[in-house]
């Protein structure tokens, strides 16, 4: 069960569109892990492209929301972390190719 939650985690969390960049979290890479323990709560741990970040809070609060919709999610905590630091070959090769980024 734990695999199938964590896959509907990320899926939900495709639509989480960076206001920046507009693209999305996932293929941005900024996820780093999610876990769900026992009660349902979804602890996403994800690296933003820089420390202070001006719309961390935004991102943070679009998470939250984006999870509400997945089964056996009752809460949601994000975990900010800088390690390991977010580059840009953390992208998806369709994320670079957006931005122009080969």
């Amino acid at each position: 069960m734990a695999d199938n939650i964590e896959a509907e985690i990320t899926e939900a969390l495709t639509t989480v569109i960076d206001p920046e960049l507009n693209i999305d979290i996932v293929n941005l890479g900024f996820i780093n892990w999610i876990k769900v323990d026992d009660q349902g709560l979804a602890t996403i741990n994800m690296t933003l492209t820089m420390l202070g970040c001006p719309v961390m809070t935004t991102i943070e609060e679009m998470v939250a929301d984006a999870l509400k919709i997945v089964p056996g999610v009752e809460s949601t905590k994000v975990e900010l972390s800088w390690e390991p630091a977010w580059t840009i070959e953390r992208m998806t090769p369709a994320a670079r190719a957006s931005l122009g980024l080969y």
